[in-house]
C-alpha cells in the first residue's frame, strides 16, 4: 500500500489506524464472542458449544482475533453475483477447501457479510453459527489433524461494513454508485488488512495464503475482473434478477493472502499491452490495465511504463511471481493497494512512483507474506526501496532520495521497525526507515551481494520451516529476515540490519 502523497497521507493514515485501534479494542472488549449468537434455521439443532473456549485465533500481535490457529485454507472457489453494480448488495456461493494442521474441534472463519443460509460439509448439511458482532462463522464439525474438508457456504444480502473511524470509507467491499444510472456503478475490493471478511468467509490472516478461483456474474455492459488469469467467459441463462448477464472466471494459481485478492466490476475499459519476458524462465507476463470511462490520457500515461517497471524490478528481485499483471484505476479517494496481479490504483495515485511501489509488492507482500501484522514493514520497506531502485534505473541519484527519507525521519521522529500498535503499521518508519534499513545493508554488502540477497529473499529463502512447506514456504517475520541476512551476508551485515530494526533512535545515515 502506498498513499499518493507521503508526507501528509502517511500522517493521516497513521492517525486513522491509531483511532481504528481504539475502535477495535472497544469492539473486542464488548462484543467478541460474548453477544447473542445468531442461529439460522439450519443450525438450531447444533450442540451447545462454547466458541470462546474451543476456537483459538492465529494470535496476531495487532489483530488478535483474526484467523484460526491450525487451520489451513488451501483453496477458495468463489462465485459472486452482483445484479446492481454500485450498491453493496451481492450473493455468494463459496467452496473452501480446508486442511487441519492440528486437530480442530470446529472450524472458524472470519466473516462480516450477509447471513449464511446454507452450509455443507463435503456436500452434506452441517450445523453452523454466525456471530455478526464477533465477525465469526462457526462450522460445528471437527476436523482431525492432516485431514481435508470442502465447506460450501451460500449467502445473499448486503456486504458487511468495517468502518474507518477517521475518513468516510470502509474496508472491504467498496461501492461507487452511478449518480445517473441506478445499478450502473462500480464495485471493488479494498481489503488490507482485514476487509476481505466483509464479503467472503475466509481465514483472514496473511500467514494463511491460498489459491483462488473467482467467478463473477454481472449485468450486461459490466466488466468484471479479479486476481489471476481469465480462464472462462460465458453467457448466463436469463433469470428475473439477471437478464442478459454474463459470467467471467479467473484462476489465481499461486497462493496469496486474503487481503490481496483483487475484485473489480463496473464500466471499465480494458487496455492490453505487449507481454513482458520477466516470468520464470523468461516466460511472457500478460499485461492488461483497466480504466473507468473518461479517464484522461494524463492519468493513463504512467501505466504505459509498467512493462519497463517490471523489467527493472525483475533485474533486482528475480522473475515476476505471477502470470499476469496490470492495474485497475478507481475513482474513489483511497490509498493505492497491491492487490495480486492487478493493483488497485486511485486516479489520484496514478504516478510512476506509486506504480513502482505497488508492483514491488507483488514480490513483497503477495508472494512473500507476513507471519504477523506487526512485521508489515517487511512489505512496505521493500516496496519503498523499489522506488529508489527505479530512480537509479532512470539515471538519477538514488542517494538523494535516501537522504530525503532520512531527513523526514529526523523531523518526525522514528521507532523500531516492529509495530506495536495498529497506528504504527503504515507510518513513516514502516516505509522510509524500512527502506533505509535495506539501503544500509546494500552499502555494507555491495550491489552484487545485495542483488543475490534480494532475489533469494523474494524466492522464500528467509522463510522458516513450515508444517506445510509446499504451500506456506513464503511466510516470514522480522526474525526470519535477520537470520537470513546472517546466513547470506554475514554477521556484520546482520548487525547493521539489526540496528535499523531494533534501535530506539535513528541509526547513522547510510
Amino acid at each position: 500500500m502506498r498513499p499518493a502523497d507521503p508526507p501528509s497521507s502517511l500522517r493521516a493514515y497513521s492517525l486513522r489506524r491509531s483511532r481504528r485501534s481504539r475502535w477495535v479494542r472497544w469492539l473486542l472488549a464488548g462484543q467478541l464472542l460474548t453477544g447473542p449468537l445468531l442461529l439460522p434455521v439450519a443450525a438450531q439443532t447444533a450442540p451447545q458449544l462454547s466458541p470462546a473456549a474451543q476456537v483459538r485465533s492465529v494470535g496476531d500481535t495487532l489483530y488478535p482475533t483474526l484467523g484460526q490457529a491450525g487451520l489451513d485454507a488451501v483453496h477458495y472457489d468463489v462465485h459472486l453475483t452482483v445484479t446492481q453494480p454500485g450498491t453493496r448488495a451481492l450473493s455468494g456461493d463459496v467452496n473452501v477447501t480446508l486442511r487441519a494442521r492440528r486437530s480442530l474441534p470446529l472450524v472458524s472463519l472470519d466473516f462480516l457479510g450477509p447471513a449464511v443460509t446454507v452450509a455443507l460439509w463435503n456436500g452434506q448439511p452441517v450445523p453452523f453459527r454466525q456471530d455478526h458482532a464477533a465477525g465469526k462463522l462457526l462450522i460445528l464439525r471437527a476436523l482431525p489433524a492432516g485431514q481435508e474438508a470442502r465447506v460450501t457456504l451460500r449467502y445473499a444480502g448486503v456486504a458487511g461494513v468495517l468502518p474507518d473511524p477517521v475518513f468516510p470509507f470502509t474496508l472491504g467491499w467498496q461501492a461507487v454508485p452511478d449518480p445517473v444510472n441506478v445499478g450502473g456503478g462500480a464495485n471493488f475490493a479494498f481489503s488490507e488488512p482485514d476487509g476481505a471478511r466483509t464479503f467472503l468467509p475466509v481465514n483472514d490472516h496473511p500467514s494463511d495464503p491460498a489459491t483462488f478461483t473467482v467467478t463473477l456474474t454481472v449485468p450486461p455492459g459490466t466488466t468484471a475482473v479479479a486476481s489471476g488469469e481469465r480462464v472462462l467467459v460465458t453467457d448466463t441463462p436469463d433469470t428475473p434478477d439477471t437478464p442478459g448477464a454474463h459470467t467471467v472466471t479467473f484462476d489465481q494459481k499461486q497462493p496469496i493472502p486474503t487481503y490481496a485478492l483483487a475484485v473489480h466490476l463496473g464500466p471499465l475499459d480494458a487496455v492490453d499491452s505487449p507481454g513482458v519476458p520477466v516470468g520464470a524462465g523468461g516466460t511472457l507476463v500478460a499485461r492488461r490495465d483497466y480504466f473507468p470511462p473518461g479517464t484522461t490520457d494524463a492519468v493513463r500515461a504512467p501505466y504505459r511504463r509498467t512493462g519497463e517497471i517490471l523489467k527493472a524490478l525483475s533485474d533486482w528481485f528475480g522473475p515476476y511471481p505471477f502470470a499476469t499483471y496490470g492495474s485497475a484505476v478507481v475513482t474513489a479517494r483511497l490509498p493505492a493497494l497491491e492487490t495480486a496481479t492487478l493493483s488497485t490504483m486511485p486516479v489520484t495515485s496514478s504516478s510512476e512512483r506509486v506504480i513502482v511501489h505497488e508492483t514491488a509488492h507483488q514480490w513483497f507482500g503477495n508472494r512473500v507474506t507476513l507471519r504477523d501484522w506487526s512485521d508489515v514493514w517487511l512489505n512496505e520497506g521493500f516496496a519503498t526501496y523499489a522506488e529508489l531502485l527505479w530512480t537509479e534505473h532512470q539515471g538519477q541519484d538514488g542517494q538523494v532520495l535516501a537522504d530525503a527519507w532520512y531527513a523526514t525521519l529526523q523531523r518526525r521522529g522514528t521507532r523500531p521497525l516492529t509495530a506495536t500498535t495498529q497506528g504504527e503499521m503504515f507510518d513513516s518508519s514502516a516505509y522510509q526507515r524500512g527502506a533505509l534499513a535495506l539501503h544500509a545493508l546494500r552499502r555494507q554488502a555491495g550491489d552484487d551481494a545485495f542483488r543475490t540477497f534480494l532475489r533469494g529473499y523474494a524466492q522464500g529463502g528467509a522463510a522458516a520451516p513450515s508444517a506445510a512447506p509446499e504451500r506456506a514456504a513464503q511466510v516470514v517475520g522480522t526474525d526470519d529476515l535477520l537470520d537470513y541476512t546472517r546466513r547470506t551476508l554475514g554477521e556484520q551485515a546482520a548487525r547493521v540490519l539489526r540496528d535499523w530494526v531494533q534501535s530506539s533512535v535513528l541509526p547513522p545515515a547510510p
